[in-house]
């Protein structure tokens, strides 16, 4: 092991510490009484071990339909934006097709410039998608980011591959479900998560086009209980009595509760990061 290695690890120790000391402090201040927070005494590891915060926010009869829900949202989203991804990008890797230079180029537009906030509720409302699941998940479909990346990726595949089904007589439907998508899972894998979490941590369009409270995400409902939290602080602040959750307190449960579902997907996919590493490593 030379100087280079060493230095790299102690780089890569101090990255993977910076990035877990915090987490590690929402859970220490989730799992704390109302005292040791008040006189910070929180660090790393929670002080006077309670578990207060997660029934108060599990409490609510109408979370774990929220959580289902988030569920059902969180994976429709992703399979319309990843059918729409691949169908945007797997044509424009084609020669022939007719002006892709052009499509491809206005897209890209879309990316620098936008409707703006007032046009793009006004179109969601004459399209009768406010208050609908579907207003959560077709305004934001298709990422052109996203789909740029899975071009790129489709373009690196072996030609020889499609000559050959081409030739055996494989259509382009035919070529793009039995080679391409198989070759692809690690970018689909990758850019389905990517899909996900931004569904999964979506707030802002759901406080503008949704007022029925049963189709509120996760976020937003773990938004309504801080804010009514806030507010029973606020009042004992000015006297009145009872019992309250410190908002840190509840803030931090609010984010663990809303963290840790999206982390156990990740599991599932890291294999496919790893192929997808070691691919362009044997192509590099």
């Amino acid at each position: 092991m030379n100087v280079a290695d060493i230095v790299m690890i102690f780089f890569l120790t101090g990255v993977a510490i910076t990035c877990l000391v915090p987490f590690l402090y929402m859970i220490a201040l989730s799992l704390s009484s109302n005292n040791a927070i008040i006189s910070q005494k929180v660090t790393l590891w929670p002080v006077e071990f309670t578990l207060e915060t997660y029934k108060t926010i599990l409490s609510d009869t109408e979370m774990i339909y929220t959580l289902g829900y988030t569920i059902v949202l969180t994976v429709l989203y992703t399979f319309a934006c990843m059918f729409l991804t691949i169908c945007a990008a797997y044509p424009l890797t084609k020669k022939r097709l007719k002006g892709r230079n052009t499509i491809l180029t206005l897209m890209i537009f879309t990316m620098y410039f936008g409707g703006g906030l007032i046009p793009t509720y006004i179109l969601v409302k004459n399209l009768a998608l406010t208050n609908t699941m579907m207003g959560l998940i077709l305004p934001g479909a298709m990422s052109v980011f996203n789909m740029i990346i899975l071009k790129t990726f489709f373009t690196e595949l072996p030609e020889n591959l499609e000559e050959s089904a081409a030739i055996d007589g494989c259509n382009d439907l035919g070529i793009l479900v039995r080679i391409v998508l198989p070759l692809s899972l690690p970018a689909i894998a990758t850019l389905s998560l990517f899909y996900a979490v931004d569904r999964w941590n979506g707030f802002q369009d759901a406080l503008f086009y949704i007022t029925d409270k049963h189709l509120f995400p996760m976020q937003l409902k773990l938004y309504q209980i801080i804010s009514a939290n806030q507010q029973l602080d606020t009042q004992q602040g000015e006297g009145s009595v009872g019992a309250y959750i410190v908002p840190e307190s509840l803030k931090a449960a609010s984010v663990m509760f809303a963290t840790v579902p999206i982390l156990l997907v990740y599991p599932k996919l890291q294999k496919y990061f790893v192929d997808g590493v070691m691919t362009g490593a044997i192509k590099g």
